[in-house]
């Protein structure tokens, strides 16, 4: 007989294990678990996490599979002890999850991005091993957000999945798939007490639970308490001469242990960190953190990254979170859905504050089952992310009137404002509004603090018209705290000017447009929370946008995590501490002109140029260093820069080599949706002449009761769509950026429409008969 290991004797004990499930998959696409099934050499077997869109969701086209597909694991009974219940735990499926064992169903969860958990003890009463499938759909369900987004939605089990055994007294970790206990804090002078409230399942009048606090540096131990256990068991602590949690400055987390005890034995035991902060925001100063200013700058962040998708290791997620500390972030907004715990918690560790929010996005969904899923989201993001310090803000929703104000839209917010806040009082809710809704509307009444997302600079106007924008709110919403949720626009690394402008995807005007942005929030506190869009290029399989496919190319780093562009290096100098010297435009490498300017960003005091060796002096202050009318030799140029700070040096190196003529490659082609007919198909239309009329409908034609996707599948009535919107519209669109409408119908598009520049039901009228001219 084999003898026990260490494991085998812990495992043993009568207290919480988990096993990790995540190798040895038979998964299978395109099919669904019924009586008919079988198991053979068509399934490929795989290891977690899984997405079967990592490939297909990132090449354009928007054509990636979106539906059903199966995953099978035997699971054999662990060895412990007799008397525990066995809970699966799935931390992220996407985005309908149906859960079999041994072919009978169990659940279902519907949501691509909350951890799930299902209890299958009985099944193990007599057996010693099960099978489990887990049928996966990501197809879209009119139930189930996020409905319809600017983003690929990766299919499959995506992120670990485990089996936790546990005694049948515990912590209730299947109440939204918790820790069972939740943590708070209070502030009082140079102390603190920490509130600690328990969640215990079928407790004995004997049981104790006992929470211990340690130092988050030393581990030593500050103190403990004790009380008996109940359903809601409610204990204190006080903590003299509080350590804060201070941000980036000084993430500091007290660690609470926090156990289950019968006489002599720990049942169930949770662990977690916790920070001790408070904080504000004040419509004319920003955001306070422990009673100082502390303007939020920060990321955006997708969770995919190239020929992964979705499915990331705990590494991937560390060097993100490397990446944007690097570039001197102190917060980041966790779009558009909940993220990886294990994300969360490196925001505790590291200091960044976090806006967490759910995918109510774009649009709402008249079947209301839809406001029931978003409720249940809302539910699970705060429930299982209650005591990660690193959240300060609950989003509600993202852009959610793209597709119009329609009627009980403000009544759904108002009641997940309401939701929110009779879970956790602690927090503050926000929105991100989308940059056509007018100012004045309901909407910015409704959370306690909101923000917009406005690209001016790239969809439409000029990027100082942001200034302008925030100055003419300001002055409508005196009282009201208002941030910039989204703001960026496309950077191609191949693509490069002398002269940058709006939309050439040049590296060079993504660099001029944050550099006109950080300083313009540099100089602006009250605006409390800024995030660019995006920290990373990601998925997109709908756009095709400045000759890359399948990609939203905003990041200010590649999807793969190699490349940082040039407007990574803007912000470092505005908020990095670490000093640093970077040359801009090296990919820009060869050059026709006999004199160039060169810009170096850096954080340092002064910054000297060498050219071929020749000192050119140097300049001083301001984070953008541009050296003017630099003469290049034919051939190579060797380009020397040395950030100077006190008696430190840092410096960058690069060569730039001289021909005869531009080179052709750093020009994009223009794209065919830019071809003229297209784009200025009904420019020299007189705005005055379009009529209202009475609407025809042939249904064996195109009309406006047709959805945008299935105009868009006929490319004549899809330019029609688009030119009609480029006249009468807010802002410029191409096809793959209208593509996210998908199921929306034409006739819904009303808010794409500026009522400056026609009424809307005469510009529908005349989208509608262009349409019934084209057969489908």
């Amino acid at each position: 007989m084999k003898p026990y290991n260490k494991t085998d004797i812990f495992r043993r004990e009568n207290m919480r294990t988990v096993d990790d499930l995540n190798d040895g998959w038979l998964f299978k696409k395109n099919t669904e678990v019924n009586d008919t099934l079988v198991v053979d050499e068509s399934f490929d077997m795989i290891n977690l996490p899984h997405t079967y869109n990592s490939f297909d969701g990132q090449n354009g086209g928007n054509d990636y599979y979106k539906g059903k597909a199966v995953y099978i694991k035997k699971l054999i009974r662990p060895f412990v002890s007799p008397e525990s219940d066995f809970i699966l735990n799935f931390e992220g499926v996407n985005s309908v999850a149906r859960i079999y064992i041994d072919g009978e169903f169990v659940k279902e969860h519907r949501g691509g991005y909350s951890r799930f958990r299902v209890n299958i003890t009985r099944f193990f009463e007599k057996k010693d091993s099960v099978m489990l499938a887990v049928e996966v759909d990501n197809a879209n369900h009119s139930d189930v957000y996020p409905q319809m987004a600017d983003f690929t939605f990766y299919g499959g089990i995506y992120r670990n999945v485990s089996l936790i055994s546990v005694p049948k007294t515990r912590f209730d970790i299947e109440y939204y798939a918790g820790s069972g206990v939740a943590v708070t804090s209070k502030i009082y002078g140079e102390d603190a007490i920490i509130d600690i409230t328990a969640y215990v399942k079928d407790p004995l009048e004997s049981d104790m639970v006992m929470v211990e606090v340690r130092d988050g540096d030393s581990y030593e131990d500050i103190g403990s308490v004790f009380a008996p256990a109940r359903n809601i068991t409610k204990l204190s602590l006080k903590i003299d001469n509080v350590h804060l949690w201070n941000g980036v400055k000084d993430p500091f987390l007290y660690g609470l242990s926090i156990k289950l005890i019968r006489h002599n034995e720990v049942l169930d035991n949770v662990e977690l960190n916790h920070g001790i902060r408070e904080y504000y925001v004040d419509p004319d100063r920003g955001f306070f953190l422990n009673g100082k200013s502390f303007p939020l700058r920060g990321v955006s962040r997708h969770q995919d990254r190239l020929g992964k998708g979705n499915a990331l290791e705990k590494l991937d997620h560390f060097d993100d979170l490397d990446l944007i500390t690097d570039v001197g972030a102190n917060s980041v907004r966790l779009a558009h859905y909940q993220q990886d715990d294990y994300f969360y918690e490196l925001c505790d560790r590291y200091g960044l504050i976090v806006w967490a929010e759910i995918p109510f996005i774009s649009r709402m969904n008249k079947d209301p089952k839809a406001h029931e899923n978003a409720m249940e989201q809302m539910k699970e993001l705060i429930y299982q992310n209650y005591n990660h310090s690193s959240i300060c803000f609950w989003g509600i929703s993202n852009e959610i009137t793209i597709a119009g104000d329609v009627p009980g839209l403000a009544d759904n917010l108002r009641e997940l404002d309401e939701l929110v806040k009779s879970i956790d009082k602690t927090r503050l809710t926000t929105m991100a509004q989308v940059s056509m809704l007018p100012m004045d509307s309901e909407h910015n009444q409704i959370t306690d603090i909101l923000a917009y997302n406005l690209y001016f600079g790239w969809y439409g106007g000029k990027y100082t018209d942001n200034e302008v924008w925030f100055d003419k709110f300001r002055a409508m919403h005196p009282n009201r705290a208002v941030g910039l949720s989204e703001y960026g626009c496309d950077g191609i690394i191949s693509w490069h000017s002398n002269t940058p402008e709006c939309k050439d995807y040049t590296e060079e005007y993504q660099a001029e447009y944050h550099e006109h942005m950080a300083k313009l929030l540099a100089e602006r506190p009250e605006i409390w929370g800024s995030y660019v869009w995006n920290m990373f290029d990601f998925g997109c399989d709908m756009r095709d946008e400045g000759g890359v496919k399948g990609r939203n190319n905003k990041g200010l780093v590649t999807i793969d995590r190699k490349i940082k562009k040039d407007a990574f290096y803007v912000y470092k100098a505005y908020w990095s501490d670490e000093k640093f010297v970077h040359i801009a435009s090296k990919r820009f490498a060869i050059r026709s002109d006999e004199k160039i300017n060169i810009k170096i960003y850096s954080n340092m005091e002064k910054v000297r140029l060498f050219v071929n060796g020749t000192d050119l002096g140097e300049k001083k202050g301001g984070k953008i260093f541009v050296f003017e009318n630099v003469s290049l030799n034919m051939g190579a140029n060797y380009i020397k820069a040395v950030g100077i700070s006190d008696d430190e040096e840092i410096s960058d190196r690069t060569t730039f080599i001289r021909e005869e003529k531009p080179f052709a490659g750093y020009v994009r082609p223009a794209d065919e949706e830019e071809a003229e007919g297209v784009k200025n198909r009904f420019e020299d239309m007189d705005k005055e002449s379009l009529e209202a009329e009475k609407l025809e409908f042939n249904p064996e034609f195109f009309s406006i009761k047709d959805t945008v996707e299935d105009v868009f599948r006929n490319d004549e009535a899809g330019d029609i769509l688009v030119s009609i919107v480029n006249q009468f519209g807010i802002m410029k669109v191409k096809k793959s950026m209208l593509g996210i409408m998908g199921g929306m119908l034409v006739e819904e598009m009303s808010s794409f429409f500026s009522p400056d520049k026609a009424d809307s039901e005469k510009v529908f009228a005349l989208l509608n008969r262009k349409l019934q001219e084209i057969k489908k």
